[in-house]
């Protein structure tokens, strides 16, 4: 079976420039949105074709301009998933379009799980080791090999990766709509992106409080060993929660930025952390 197969001659070269565009995608990358002005970038080929009303582009270009982060190889595999859900949704009266982003969250980290140890962790290691060796033999072209080594595979993915995701989404997409599943598969997908976030929460939020009680030059408790025996990372998990509450109050992303690193070094300074 061919991955172009049911794709029409137009939706290719949607592909194509989607691919291109994909090259950009961290280009603009910042604390807020990571690679998601890049994502909507690359979007924007898929969105100018299927959405005739200037309302419907805008309101598709937010909803990819959000937070996306994943290995650059396997973006486009998402980015072509969620081109074939902004056609549904632009066929379709009523399609849920929280779905997309849904979708898009639940896969950004199992792709970045997988593409992270395989272009990063086994194949640039590989790349490089043989390019090494080719350079202490005096072989000029290493640096050269190892370019061609570790990129042609990276932009294969790529290429490949948007398409088949296009093609998967065209096909099961539609069937899963048909059926009346996209409401599971959209709250499974919640979920998960639910779990990739706390994840991410406990793996990225440090806190270690050097606070202690001491008594004749004798340690007498740490502040650390109990709270790490009550509830092990609830200071991190308040600290993700509490700007969870600022966000929903609308304050401002740079403002809580600018907030934890004032707190941080004013715990330093008073040695509480």
């Amino acid at each position: 079976m061919k991955l172009t197969e049911g794709i029409s001659k137009d939706e290719k070269k949607l592909v194509r420039k989607m691919f291109w565009r994909s090259m950009t995608m961290y280009a603009s990358v910042n604390p807020v949105t990571m690679g998601g002005g890049g994502f909507s970038y690359s979007m924007m080929p898929f969105i100018n074709h299927f959405y005739k009303n200037e309302e419907d582009r805008v309101a598709a270009l937010e909803r990819h301009t959000q937070y996306f982060s994943t290995t650059v190889p396997c973006a486009s595999f998402i980015m072509g998933i969620a081109a074939s859900m902004e056609k549904e949704n632009s066929e379709k009266e009523g399609f849920d379009v929280e779905s997309i982003n849904a979708i898009k969250t639940s896969l950004m980290g199992p792709l970045a799980g997988i593409g992270d140890s395989l272009f990063w962790g086994v194949w640039r290691v590989v790349s490089a080791g043989l390019a090494i060796n080719l350079a202490n033999a005096g072989n000029v072209l290493a640096p050269i090999i190892f370019l061609i080594m570790f990129n042609v595979p990276n932009y294969l993915t790529r290429y490949y990766g948007g398409i088949l995701g296009y093609s998967l989404g065209s096909k099961y997409i539609e069937k899963l709509y048909a059926n009346g599943l996209i409401e599971i598969l959209t709250k499974a997908a919640s979920i998960l992106g639910l779990i990739m976030v706390g994840a991410m929460t406990i793996s990225m939020v440090k806190f270690n409080t050097t606070l202690s009680f001491s008594m004749k030059g004798e340690e007498l408790m740490s502040v650390q060993e109990i709270l790490d025996s009550i509830f092990k990372g609830i200071i991190p998990l308040l600290v993700t929660l509490g700007c969870f509450k600022l966000l929903d109050k609308k304050v401002g992303i740079i403002k809580i930025i600018f907030g934890i690193v004032a707190l941080g070094i004013i715990l330093s300074l008073l040695k509480i952390a």
